[in-house]
Formats: structure tokens, C-alpha cells, sequence
């Protein structure tokens, strides 16, 4: 009797076991399934980190602990990591966390790389001091090109001896934390030249351009002349008769950039009337070199111009910044009064 007692003990002991062994894995599944799918809290907008090379598992759980994460256990985010694949896996890059991310995310993301991406943007019209204080104030990226001048800037990304001016297109660019402005460049020139060849390639008949060069010049004072962009053709197009005819371009932008940095704002007179390789004022054709980054659409009105018998262009001076095409020079000093006019108007409001 005494030891059919004892064995009932037992076995009610061994059954209570099992229920509380059974509770505690149901509990331990329970956790380990929001640990991998629930999101991660203490995780705000803008949060990271950065996995370095030759940082271990451990390290870079730290790292996403001080980033604000304290969900899971070192033990659940590497039974995670070994199951995801993610183990001896981890990419080295910047990799963001943003709220709604859960731990197999986190991991996930660092499997496969998928590391922040930042932006750099070449503005249209730029000229290469504005691109290269532009890159040197970008986060994250490498400023190698710092201690170059231009002829060695264009020598790094494999293009000696070429002039740095309008050789770069204006356009969004990718890069990683670590990468290299020269790299951004070098992307950027071979970007405006795959662009230089399609639109020289597409060229209407009859330019009086010679060289998919020309073209880029000219595209160049197209950009910086006009911001509208259905305006882009007509500008060209009176470039295009002006060169025809053997008439001076005149055009202020080139000779703004013939000054330099030692431009105030203000163009006046004695300026359209200073010789420097790059006033149209003086000189016949066009400048040495490009003025500017020219963007797609100017390259393609350059080489598409519009047609019709416009010589002349001045700003409408209403704040617009569209531009009022004259055929004769008569027209164009009655366009120009009523833009000196609306300006004056304008500026004493």
C-alpha cells in the first residue's frame, strides 16, 4: 500500500512536471515568435549603426543595444541570426532602424546588405566651384578630391587633361557611408557623356555646331540663360541663327563666369565691355570651355533647337523669369523698356 502511495506521488509529481515543462516551452516559443515578428520598440526615426570591419556578432549587438533596441536576449538574437542565415554573414556598412522594424529585419537587412543609402545632388546650371563646395560639405562621404586641383580632379577619375567645367551631369547620385566623392564623379562624367553622345546622335541637320564638344558649350549658356524649361529651345534656337549669321552671342552668363570669383551680383557696363575669352560681348563664337553643368533637357534643346526668326530675348521682368524673343532689334529695345518698366514697378512695391 505504502508503495502504491509512493508511486501515485511520483507520477503526480512527474505529471506536474510535464505540465509546468509544457507551460515553460509554450511560454519560451510564445516569446521567441514576438521576439522575431513583433516590432522593436525604443527605435526612432533617424536611429543606426554601423557595422565595421572585423566587428563580431557580439559587437554589433551592442552597438544596436546602444541605438536604443533591449528587446530579446544576446542568446534569441543568435539562435535568430543562425537561422536567418545572418551569422558570419554580417555585411559591413551603415544600416538604419526604423520604427515597425522587428529582430528578423534587423538581421535580414545585414545578411543581405541592404546598408543606408545618402543622396548627392548636382543642381543644374553648377559650376565646378559650386559642385566641389557642394561635395565637400556632403555627410558621409570620403572627400578625396580636397587636396586636388582640377587638372588632378579630372586626372583621378581617368580624364586628363580635360577641362572640369560642365562635365558633370546634373542629377541625384547613391552612395554609402565611405564612399568616395571621386567616385560620385567619376559616375556623374560618365553620365553627362552617355548623355553629350545621345543628343549629338539625335542632332537636328544643319547646326552650326561641328562637335558633340560645341554642343556642350553651347548647352551650357542655354542652362544658365533660362530656368523655364519650355523656354530651352527657343533660347537655343536664337543662339543657333546668331552663330549662323556670323552675330555675337552676347549673352551675360558668360561673361558673369569670364569674372569669376571676384563676381559682386552686378553686371554693369565696363564688364560687357573687358575683354576675357569668355565675353561674347567682345568675341566672336563660342567660349573656350563649358560655363556650367548643363542638364539633359538643355543638351537636347541644343541639339533639337526651336525653329523661327527670334535674334533677340530679354526677361519679361514680371518675376517670372520667362523672357519675351524679338525678331529685330527695334523690337527688341521696345522689349527691353517694358522690361526695365515692370522691374522698376516691381521693385518699388
Amino acid at each position: 500500500m505504502a508503495t502504491s502511495r509512493r508511486w501515485r506521488g511520483i507520477g503526480a509529481f512527474l505529471a506536474l512536471f510535464a505540465l509546468l515543462a509544457g507551460g515553460a516551452a509554450y511560454w519560451a516559443w510564445d516569446r521567441w515568435q514576438d521576439f522575431r515578428h513583433e516590432p522593436l520598440a525604443g527605435i526612432d526615426a533617424g536611429d543606426g549603426y554601423v557595422v565595421e570591419r572585423g566587428d563580431s556578432f557580439a559587437r554589433v549587438l551592442q552597438k544596436i543595444r546602444e541605438a536604443g533596441v533591449r528587446e530579446g536576449s544576446d542568446l534569441e538574437w543568435q539562435l535568430l541570426a543562425r537561422q536567418l542565415g545572418a551569422a558570419g554573414r554580417l555585411q559591413v556598412g551603415e544600416y538604419a532602424l526604423e520604427p515597425g522594424m522587428s529582430a528578423r529585419d534587423v538581421l535580414a537587412n545585414m545578411r543581405d546588405g541592404r546598408v543606408v543609402r545618402h543622396r548627392f545632388t548636382i543642381v543644374e546650371g553648377w559650376n565646378i566651384r559650386e559642385l566641389r563646395a557642394a561635395l565637400a560639405r556632403a555627410e558621409h562621404l570620403q572627400s578625396d578630391s580636397a587636396a586636388l586641383d582640377d587638372a588632378a580632379l579630372m586626372a583621378a577619375i581617368d580624364r586628363p587633361g580635360v577641362h572640369p567645367e560642365g562635365r558633370f551631369l546634373p542629377e541625384t547620385y547613391l552612395y554609402t557611408r565611405g564612399d568616395s566623392d571621386l567616385d560620385v564623379l567619376r559616375r556623374a562624367n560618365r553620365a553627362l557623356e552617355r548623355a553629350l553622345d545621345e543628343a549629338w546622335a539625335q542632332r537636328a541637320d544643319n547646326l552650326p555646331l561641328k562637335t558633340a564638344e560645341e554642343a556642350l558649350v553651347l548647352a551650357s549658356i542655354v542652362e544658365k540663360e533660362t530656368g523655364i524649361a519650355e523656354e530651352r529651345p527657343q533660347i537655343a534656337g536664337v543662339f543657333v541663327r546668331r552663330l549662323q549669321i556670323g552675330m555675337r552671342l552676347q549673352t551675360d552668363p558668360t561673361v558673369i563666369y569670364g569674372i569669376g570669383a571676384d563676381f559682386d551680383g552686378n553686371i554693369r557696363r565696363r564688364d560687357l565691355q573687358t575683354d576675357t575669352p569668355y565675353n561674347t560681348y567682345t568675341r566672336d563664337g563660342l567660349p573656350p570651355t563649358p560655363i556650367a553643368m548643363p542638364g539633359v533637357a538643355a543638351l537636347r534643346a541644343t541639339t533639337q533647337p526651336a525653329d523661327g526668326d527670334a535674334l533677340y530675348f530679354v526677361a519679361i521682368g514680371d518675376g517670372s523669369g520667362r523672357h519675351v524673343f524679338s525678331r529685330t532689334y527695334a523690337e527688341h529695345n521696345v522689349a527691353v523698356r517694358e522690361y526695365v518698366r515692370r522691374y522698376r514697378a516691381r521693385v518699388a512695391q
